[in-house]
Parts: C-alpha cells; structure tokens; sequence
C-alpha cells in the first residue's frame, strides 16, 4: 500500500478533472469530517473524498485508484461504530451520499431497487401507504444509509422477529476492487448457486463498493401492542426477557433500557419514565389483531410474575411512536451524561443476560467508568455505552481496558464480541479468539478473490499474520 500525502494535490485535481470540482474534497478542513466514524477513539484523515453519483462514476474512481496504487474506501453516512469508515492508510474516502435515489418499487412482487446513500428510514416513508416497510431498523435509521447497513449486517429492535439486514437482501450490483461491475441475485427469491449477496453482506466494504441494492418489503402488520414494564432491579427485567422467550412467545421487539440511559432519554423527550426504576423493557408484539391482546396479556403476567411494579400499554399510536422515540435516539440523548462516549457489541445466550449485565457494573466499578445499557435484549445483542471525555488520555486507556474486559466475558459466556456494528479496526483483535486459524485462513483466501491488491478498505475485519489482542493499542495510536 502506497501513502500518498506528498502528492496529495496531485491526486485531488486528478479526481476534480474526473468528476468535477464539486464532488471532491481535499482542503484540511473538510477532510477532518472524514478522519473517523462513530467511534472517535481512533482517527487517521484522508487524503481526498469524493462523491460519486452513479454506478459509473464509482468505476471511474476504483480505476484510478488501482492505476495510482491509492488505497480508498466506501464510507455512508459515518454512523458505524467500530471504525469501519476509518481511512487507516489515508488514500480516498468514496462518501456514496450522493447516491440517494429510490430507483424502484414494485409493491406486486415486494420489492424496492435503492442506492446505497438512501437513509433507511426513507424506504419506509415512501412505502408505508402503501401498506409496506423496511423491516430492518437500527436505532440509527433516520440517519444511515442502507448501503452502510449491508456492509454490516445491521439488526434494530424489530430483527428479533424479522431478521437482519441480510435476510431482507434480495441482491446487489457490486462494484470490485479493480472496477468490475457484477451483479448478485436480484427479485427472484432462490436463486440456484452460491448465495454471493450473503456472503458480501456483512463483508464491512472488504469486497468492494454497493452500487444498487434489491430489498424485500415486508406488509404491514393488522395491529401491535406496545407495552412498557417497569422493574426494580437490571436482575428482573432480564430474567422475564428469558421468560417470555421460554414461554414460546416471538415479540416483534424486547429492548432493555436501564436507569443511568432512562435519565438521559427523559431529560430529552419528557416521556415519563420513572427516574427510581433499576430499568424498563419496551415489548412489542404484532401480527393479526385476532390474539394481539391475548398475547399481550400473557407478557404482562410474565412481567409481573418477574416482580414488575408496573406494566403500561400505549394508549395510542402517537404514544407508541414516541415510546420508540425514546429507544431509538436514546444514544443521541447520551451527550447529557458526558462528552465522549464508547459504545460496544456484544452478544451472549439469553439466559447470561443477568450475569453479563452484573459484570459490566463491576467492570465500570473496577476502572472508575460510568455505563449505561441499552440494547436489544430480546436476541442478547448488548450496547453498554461506556462514558468518558476523550480529551483525557487516562479516561481513554481505561475506556479501552474496560472495553476489552466486556467482550472478554462475553466470549467466556459463549457469545461474540460482535452482533450488528462490525469488526471495523476496533475489535480486529478479538478475531483469534472467534475463530481458528484455518478459519481466519479461509477468510483471507476469500477475501483475496475479491480483493487480491488489497486496496478496498485495507486493514479492516481481518488481522494480519501474528495478531494479538492488545487493549491498549488503539489508546496509543490515538496518542499520536
């Protein structure tokens, strides 16, 4: 991999020549929006970033930059959390927000042909009268691109029912390394072959770029019932998560908010919720309203059975909409409690929720941090939201240190250290304790079918040869 910061001018009128001077950034003040995603611990500007508006623009930009030997990447709207869009070797952020337009939708056959720069929630606004949406939801929805939720795998709290991003890619034009256009899959379900659009989903921009993305519209459920219980302690809205799901009972969602994030939310959106709870659940079910209440009912037994002190259900649709309100920006609210925060991924079997989130106190406890938990309780994808200022190199080691002991239980629980924000740069350490060497081995060796140069968002999810996991090294390089 080259560096190409001497010839930087250079390289950014080569890129106006090609796409105009509109669509392209090199001046130190712009390019600093571009030196990290959401995850701020880590940072490294590019040299250039443009902006792509068609299929064919992004081909003209990958060829240039393999004739260069320039490494670029595909980068959305930067709400990523692990540092995917971090331009680790300099060289060319392609930003694919220009790429926005709803190219299709066929409401017959149940599907929508988007680009990768349209926000998710967009989809869903201009279907939704017609009976339809986008299932996946990340609570970043009405700000990130669909594009960056293919690249990894995005959930939200309605995949518990639903499914993840990949379950809703029907197909995608891809653009490789080299600047190659294939296409994988399309409208057709089940298509013979390998499934090529499964393997690139969840490849974090390490096989290439999404030009145009073929998605699945789901219909509309007849009715839902959201319902809110109120616990006293973190211990007993876990154990009536494991409950419901023991009882055979698929809620649409079960999310977890506990009392430090509840603090923060109800500064900011004045929902009622009740400062004195250890935490509150947000449960939903849906489907035909023949049963809906029924079904609600008997989640409000298992609740109450848990020791909830209360269980309210949303009087109404506007009640509900903000309840979600609430969950959805509930890390935007997060900036009341402290400057910086760090935000982790991990995953563990239902039943270890309670331990896990026992052990996430004694971690804080242990380094002197603060850590909220919200997250999707209902499949054990938990987002402990550590608190810190980042302008103080101590906070950001201990950050770091508690960081790494969080993902080290979840893996002693039999989870992952990742369940929807990617490996990125963060947690590319962590890939020798998932998995085998053979393993890793064969995920180079696909990687490099896509990828043999090596210039497609290098040194991202997969670690190099004698990788180790260092919990402080990330805290050294944001040293520098």
């Amino acid at each position: 991999m080259t560096t190409v910061a001497a010839s930087q001018g250079d390289l950014g009128e080569r890129f106006r020549r090609l796409l105009g001077p509109e669509a392209v950034l090199t001046a130190p003040s712009d390019l600093v929006v571009y030196e990290c995603d959401g995850y701020t611990i880590e940072k490294n500007r590019p040299d250039v970033v443009v902006f792509p508006r068609s299929t064919e623009e992004v081909v003209q930009i990958v060829r240039l930059c393999n004739q260069l030997g320039v490494p670029f990447l595909p980068r959305g709207a930067g709400t990523s959390l692990a540092g995917g869009c971090l331009p680790v070797g300099g060289g060319v952020v392609i930003a694919l927000t220009r790429m926005k337009r709803i190219l299709e939708v066929n409401y017959r056959d149940r599907y929508a042909v988007v680009e990768p720069g349209v926000v998710n929630v967009w989809l869903t606004h201009q279907v939704k009268d017609h009976g339809f949406h986008y299932a996946p939801d990340p609570s970043s929805q009405g700000a990130c691109t669909i594009g960056g939720n293919v690249a990894t795998n995005s959930g939200g709290p309605h995949t518990l029912k639903y499914g993840v991003t990949v379950n809703h890619v029907l197909g995608l034009e891809f653009v490789l390394p080299d600047g190659r256009v294939v296409r994988t899959g399309g409208p057709c379900e089940d298509a013979p072959g390998y499934d090529l659009t499964g393997v690139i989903v969840g490849s974090e921009g390490t096989f290439g770029i999404a030009t145009k993305i073929w998605v699945r519209l789901t219909p509309n459920p007849e009715g839902c019932r959201t319902l809110l219980g109120v616990f006293e302690t973190v211990d007993a809205a876990t154990n009536t998560i494991s409950d419901i799901i023991g009882a055979g009972i698929v809620p649409a969602a079960l999310e977890m908010m506990d009392q430090l994030i509840l603090q923060a939310v109800e500064a900011a959106f004045h929902f009622g919720f009740p400062l004195d709870a250890g935490a509150v659940l947000i449960m939903e079910v849906d489907g035909l309203e023949a049963g809906l209440d029924e079904e609600a009912e008997r989640i409000a037994a298992i609740a109450r059975r848990n020791g909830a002190r209360e269980v309210r259900r949303a009087a109404n649709e506007a009640e509900r909409q903000l309840l979600w309100k609430c969950r959805k920006q509930a890390f935007g609210a997060v900036g009341r409690l402290a400057p910086s925060y760090c935000t982790q991924d991990g995953v563990v079997p239902r039943t270890k929720l309670p331990h896990i989130l026992r052990e996430i106190q004694r971690i804080g406890e242990r380094y002197g941090l603060r850590i909220a938990n919200v997250f999707h309780a209902g499949d054990g994808n938990i987002h402990p939201i550590i608190l810190f200022d980042e302008r103080d190199a101590d906070q950001v080691r201990r950050v770091l240190q508690a960081s790494h002991d969080i993902l080290e239980e979840c893996l002693r629980c039999g989870g992952s250290v990742t369940g929807e924000h990617g490996i990125g740069v963060e947690k590319i350490d962590f890939m020798p304790r998932m998995f085998s060497p053979e393993d890793l081995d064969m995920m180079h060796r696909l990687k490099s079918v896509f990828n043999p140069h090596g210039l497609c968002s290098p040194a991202k999810m997969l670690p190099t040869a004698g990788a180790c996991i260092e919990p402080t090294k990330a805290g050294r390089r944001a040293a520098l």
